[in-house]
């Protein structure tokens, strides 16, 4: 089965994007053929200094490398490296009612929370739909809050093999991520958006006082906690073991314990996910070329699959090209 996702160079990936996407991602490439893209075109609606959205792609690039993401195994790229995405996302416009767009939920949730209604973000189905299916992909792993994503994309791919009678595009299907909500230090989920994110990669210190700084409640010391009401828990529970869970949920049942303690344990059990992965960023930030080689040569690797697909999208609309372009 073919994999795809992306994921968006819009800033500093923090303990959520590791949990809610990078873990499942790189798990994946064990078992499927994997194509994992650094969605920069898609960052455009967000950040729009040049710099900083160079430096945040190889932020991108060095941390999944990091956690574990094989070369060998699975396909990282840039959007951009693969030029045929955006000649997709203009020719599924011309079969795609407004009125689909006009239903998205993640345009509607932006506006709302006052980002600017660019026509980029009014489009952004358009140009994720050209994304899943310029690689004729199988399955997309998302959580539930994107499956409308995944929903238009079929629609897209129906609309457009419909209107020219040739079956040229695949129809992909959603692979629901394990559902979890990761709290930030607030309580709220975790988000950049929110200011209350754990970075990946923030020196240990940094790491343990953002921890030492997450909200709890008022209950005495020596009062029984509730585990399910804490943030705490509810972060620990995800990166320490099954018996490190089951010794704390017992202490906090108990009594005689205070939050201190359990942000401690919460902070070495970070440490022990985060810092292994700390220790090969440093070295891969100290070697650059390894790294846009990857990037470079998943590149050249998707857009071969790409273009076939355009071959035959372009075949089926009547789209000609001089032969020697792109040669």
């Amino acid at each position: 089965m073919r994999i795809l996702s992306g994921v968006q160079p819009s800033g500093r990936l923090h303990l959520g994007n590791y949990l809610g996407a990078m873990k499942q991602h790189i798990a994946l490439q064990e078992e499927h053929e994997c194509f994992y893209f650094i969605a920069n075109y898609h960052a455009m609606t967000t950040v729009q200094d040049a710099d900083l959205l160079r430096s945040h792609i190889r932020d991108v690039a060095i941390d999944y490398l990091a956690f574990g993401l094989d070369p060998q195994k699975a396909l990282l790229f840039r959007q951009s490296d693969v030029p045929e995405v955006t000649e997709l996302a203009w020719i599924l416009s011309t079969v795609t009612g407004k009125g689909l767009l006009d239903r998205a939920t993640s345009y509607k949730d932006r506006v709302a929370r006052g980002i600017s209604p660019s026509m980029g973000l009014y489009s952004y189905p358009l140009l994720m739909a050209a994304d899943i299916l310029i690689y004729r992909s199988d399955l997309v792993p998302v959580g539930k809050d994107q499956v409308q994503h995944i929903e238009m994309t079929q629609d897209m791919a129906g609309h457009f093999n419909n209107t020219h009678g040739r079956d040229v595009l695949k129809r992909p299907e959603p692979k629901l991520n394990d559902a979890m909500i990761v709290p930030g230090v607030d309580g709220q989920k975790m988000s950049k958006s929110y200011g209350n994110t754990i970075n990946l990669f923030d020196p240990p210190k940094t790491t343990r006082k953002r921890i030492m700084s997450i909200k709890t409640d008022s209950t005495p010391l020596e009062a029984p906690k509730d585990p399910d009401s804490c943030s705490v828990f509810a972060l620990y529970r995800l990166i320490a073991t099954p018996e490190e869970v089951e010794a704390l949920e017992e202490r906090y049942r108990a009594g005689g314990m205070g939050y201190g303690d359990a942000k401690k344990l919460l902070a070495e059990a970070a440490e022990r996910l985060l810092g292994p992965p700390r220790e090969r960023r440093a070295k891969l930030e100290g070697d650059p070329d390894y790294v846009e080689d990857v990037l470079s040569t998943s590149g050249k690797k998707a857009r071969a699959v790409a273009r076939e697909v355009m071959a035959d999208v372009r075949d089926a609309s009547g789209i000609v090209i001089s032969k020697d372009r792109d040669s």
